[in-house]
């Protein structure tokens, strides 16, 4: 398995209002520092990541210079690549917006961030749609449903995800007290946003033997999901395995066991389809990838679906790829990765240090991915 790459966001700034009674930091931080007030955003994430030094060498980060994070990753000696520049001496927000950027280019699986509300409203500002962060709480005000209970509990729950854990995908609320009407006595919260953030999973034991999970009722439940969510003029290509021909058939569909289908508008478009067949239907259309994983073994490209070959994973993108899987399933592989062998090595690599898995109705978890 490849290393795990990490994004690693440190508001320098943030918490410095609170021992000051400033009732935040926002627009604050200078004169709180002026009055002898010594930051603790970092000693927070230093808290955090002391969880993950026994995973040190299954981990880079990619980070911020300076106070942002490089500093803190140099002490701690962690493997880390530095991004972009900071603006002046002090963090600023368009220095969290140009880090952010920079660290969903470089594929990060998971941005952590240390600061409070207003980092959060930050992040919100910049962050596309669907890449996971988790806060590490180190501001005055923690208002929004985007941080760990503490910072050891965001450290637990990285090293979680890395090791092979069932990490479940959820939305969490950022929001904001507006410190000036604060300061006036008065208490005005405001929503800004949501953000994709990973909650606890459980893993799954004994499988093999027993009654935790219905693979029916999960398939049912898939089936309902998608029905709710299909987009229109998509095209959904359906790997092999039972796990999709089970899906289908909760669809009222009627595909392959061990063949490749596709479905467009709720309907069979195109059945048991050759390699040329399905790059000619993807191919410059808008689609989405659906595959499951070989149980025991783990493998989601390049075993038994060698008709969704290199250049169809191009085609459709890497984006778009989900894979579908219940609980039981991942649970078959003891917390070893995901596996992608689709004969390019380039293709290989390129393919993200974690996986969203479909494992029930509004049911997503991270999973890794390894080689």
């Amino acid at each position: 398995m490849g290393l795990f790459h990490i994004g690693l966001i440190i508001n320098p700034l943030a918490g410095l209002g609170g021992p000051a009674g400033f009732k935040g930091s926002d627009g604050m931080a200078m004169q709180a520092l002026a009055l002898g007030v010594e930051a603790k955003s970092a000693q927070r994430t230093q808290t955090a990541l002391e969880v993950l030094l026994p995973l040190r060498e299954r981990l880079e980060f990619v980070t911020f210079p300076g106070p942002m994070g490089a500093d803190l990753l140099t002490v701690m000696g962690f493997a880390h690549r530095v991004v972009g520049e900071l603006a002046a001496e002090t963090s600023s927000a368009a220095d969290t917006h140009q880090a952010v950027a920079l660290l969903q280019d470089a594929g990060v699986a998971l941005i952590l961030f240390a600061g409070g509300d207003g980092t959060a409203r930050d992040i919100c500002a910049a962050v596309r749609e669907g890449q996971p962060v988790l806060g590490i709480p180190a501001g005055v005000k923690i208002q929004s449903g985007v941080y760990a209970i503490s910072p050891r509990a965001a450290g637990e729950l990285t090293a979680r995800l890395v090791e092979g854990g069932l990490v479940r995908l959820s939305s969490g609320e950022v929001r904001d007290i507006d410190e000036s009407a604060l300061r006036e006595g008065r208490v005005t919260a405001r929503w800004y946003g949501e953000l994709t953030v990973p909650q606890e999973g459980g893993y799954v034991q004994q499988v093999k033997q027993g009654g935790v999970e219905s693979e029916e009722l999960v398939l049912g439940d898939l089936a309902d999901w998608l029905q709710d969510s299909w987009e229109s003029d998509v095209r959904y290509v359906f790997g092999p395995g039972s796990t999709l021909h089970g899906l289908a058939q909760n669809l009222g569909l009627t595909t392959t066991l061990l063949g490749v289908d596709v479905i467009e508008n709720g309907q069979l478009l195109a059945s048991d389809v050759t390699e040329a067949q399905l790059f000619e239907l993807v191919n410059g259309h808008p689609t989405r990838l659906l595959v499951t994983a070989i149980g025991g073994q783990g493998h989601i490209i390049g075993r038994g679906n060698q008709q969704i070959s290199p250049r169809v994973l191009r085609a459709i993108g890497l984006e778009h790829l989900r894979v579908v899987a219940t609980k039981r399933k991942l649970g078959t592989l003891e917390g070893r990765p995901l596996l992608v062998d689709s004969g390019d090595v380039q293709l290989d690599a390129a393919f993200p240090d974690v996986v969203r898995v479909w494992a029930g109705y509004k049911e997503e978890l991270l999973y890794p991915v390894g080689l």
